[in-house]
């Protein structure tokens, strides 16, 4: 029998999780890593992942494939399922319902593993309470060229917010190019009012430092480091402590004590390196439940910002609008109210695929085919979106030809590749609603 066919059990606190296909390669260009591997670094740090996920809803983001292949979303927990592993029933703001796995010790969190989660996405709420977060998100999302540099630099000025406003953050490195910083509060508020807290302090923050910080939710519009306040919204999640990166090297979003931020390096943290961190420091998150804070600060901050002129900001496509929220649409395609065309940004899509490095290998192809046009580009005229549909995510590759001379302008061509996932449901939906 090949060993990637094989079965291993492991008996974890009494609890037997089956590990199939053990052997099966999950990281396989610059680290080597197998899916047993996966499970025994999550059980390796087992008490600061558990810290991230315990007791709160998990979206199952499921890499089948090991890490160089295409995820997928998994609200719903499996029908077959260890009967010691409990669920809840969260409600969306589609109005669907689904219920969802909660992991709560080591056992559960080596099962999840095994179905291919690499990385753990929870809820910021606790299965006592589905409508109170217990947790601000702050996410830090360098843009195109952005330097890790500018990405610290926009953290210790979250940092200094937060100590103003009467909070605590814990900062991570996101495992990609961003940091993240979770601030433990009381469950006393809805998803709407943390959502507004933290638009508050992503104004904040750009207003303090407007040269590497944004809070514009449009990307044709960003500079810098955007903080991504929807990130608070109802249904979202983001990777938690400890999660393992779907990148070449295996890199793990990992805490990080304040005093670390100025001089740590994302690649410092991986699945190879992290365990010896965490046996010989421990976890820098530790305390984290115990450092609850008040968001009214924040919200006073969203009064100030409200009574100056300052609505509501873009929500994510599949939330219902607001009574102050902007029009939902991107500047580049936005009309005034007279029906005149506004000054619209050229934007072209130049690669959709659901592997970021073959969307990515389109960019380079295309500059390639434009090498010209390629040298007038300023780093942020390349927008590479994350998009993400109801169960799939692709990326997609737009160039802004603003500093292009008009007659020098390609025109829209077929993107190279061109593999939307949602194309086909879209064009379905469509169709239904022209009958």
């Amino acid at each position: 029998m090949p060993k990637e066919d094989a079965t291993e059990v492991l008996s974890i606190d009494g609890r037997e999780v089956r590990v199939s296909n053990p052997g099966k390669l999950y990281f396989s260009k610059q680290t080597k890593l197998s899916k047993l591997d996966l499970v025994r670094y999550y059980l390796s740090i087992a008490p600061g992942a558990l810290a991230g996920i315990r007791d709160r809803p998990v979206v199952l983001k499921r890499y089948v494939n090991g890490a160089e292949g295409e995820a997928f979303y998994q609200k719903r927990a499996p029908a077959q399922r260890p009967s010691w592993l409990r669920t809840i029933t969260l409600a969306f703001p589609s109005g669907r319902t689904a219920e969802e796995i909660v992991v709560d010790d080591s056992a559960g969190l080596a099962w999840i593993v095994n179905l291919g989660c690499i990385e753990l996405h929870p809820h910021p709420v606790r299965s006592g309470d589905l409508d109170h977060p217990d947790e601000l998100r702050v996410d830090l999302d360098p843009g195109p060229g952005v330097s890790w540099a500018d990405v610290r630099a926009v953290a210790l000025e979250v940092k200094s917010l937060l100590d103003e406003m009467g909070l605590r953050g814990w900062p991570k490195t996101s495992g990609s190019r961003g940091m993240h910083i979770n601030v433990r509060i009381h469950p006393r508020w809805t998803f709407d009012e943390v959502r507004r807290a933290a638009l508050a302090l992503s104004r904040a923050v750009e207003r303090r430092a407007p040269t590497i910080a944004t809070s514009k939710w449009w990307k044709e519009e960003r500079h810098g480091v955007f903080l991504d306040y929807n990130q608070n919204a109802k249904d979202r999640t983001t990777c938690s402590a400890y999660s393992v990166r779907p990148v070449p090297d295996a890199r793990v979003s990992a805490p990080v004590h304040w005093n670390e931020v100025p001089d740590c390096e994302p690649s410092d943290f991986t699945v190879l390196t992290i365990p010896k961190r965490f046996a010989e420091i421990g976890d820098p998150n530790e305390g984290i439940d115990a450092a609850a804070g008040s968001l009214d600060k924040l919200l006073e901050l969203a009064a100030r910002d409200e009574a100056a002129g300052l609505g509501d900001a873009p929500w994510p496509p599949h939330f219902r609008k607001t009574e102050s929220e902007p029009r939902r649409v991107a500047p580049s395609r936005a009309k005034s109210v007279a029906k005149t065309p506004r000054t619209k940004m050229p934007l072209i899509i130049v690669a959709n695929s659901p592997s970021k490095e073959a969307a990515l290998a389109g960019l380079e192809k295309w500059k390639r085919a434009h090498p010209e046009i390629a040298k007038l580009l300023a780093t942020d005229d390349v927008l590479v979106d994350s998009m993400r549909g109801r169960s799939s995510t692709w990326t997609r590759i737009r160039i802004n030809l603003r500093h292009v001379p008009e007659e020098l302008r390609p025109p829209q061509d077929t993107p190279d590749p061109d593999d939307d996932p949602t194309r086909e449901w879209r064009n379905m939906r469509a169709s239904k609603k022209g009958t």
